[in-house]
């Protein structure tokens, strides 16, 4: 959130319980549908690059189109332990911005369909809305078509 302000980009913050860590009950929380709601996934290419992707609640990410919009031959999700010191957050409180280092991101290209999307602030129990353009914007990522 404080990215997001320094850059001037609107966002409403929601806070929620943080026990709470599944995205499906987390859009219900936010009284939202499960495709406006993402989540942030951080991957491991064949070549040992990272790549982010940020998807619905309600998906899978489709490793075959991830690696694909990468432009590598394969990809897997790198490993729980792996996380915090990649990127600074913990499980469930992962944002596409604000990660230790930039790293190439992509977001599922439905977003597009929506005038809001809500992802992690960064904090288990916080989210944040944003324009769906205005992130891409901000972390440089592109639209792909990412889930099965």
């Amino acid at each position: 959130m404080r990215i997001l302000s320094q850059k001037g980009i609107e966002f409403t913050p929601h806070e929620y319980d943080d026990t709470i860590t599944e995205g499906e009950k987390i859009a219900e929380l936010l009284n939202e549908s499960p495709e406006s709601v993402f989540k942030t996934l951080v991957t491991v290419a064949n070549t040992g690059e990272h790549y982010v992707f940020v998807i619905p609640v309600c998906c899978t990410l489709d490793l075959k189109k991830a690696a694909s919009a990468a432009g590598v031959k394969n990809i897997a999700m790198i490993k729980q332990k792996e996380l915090l010191p990649l990127t600074g957050y913990i499980h469930g409180g992962c944002s596409p911005i604000g990660m230790k280092k930039p790293f190439p991101t992509f977001v599922e290209e439905s977003a597009t369909l929506c005038d809001r999307i809500f992802f992690s602030a960064g904090k288990v129990g916080y989210q944040v809305e944003v324009a769906p353009d205005q992130l891409v914007e901000l972390i440089g990522a592109s639209y792909c078509d990412l889930i099965g």
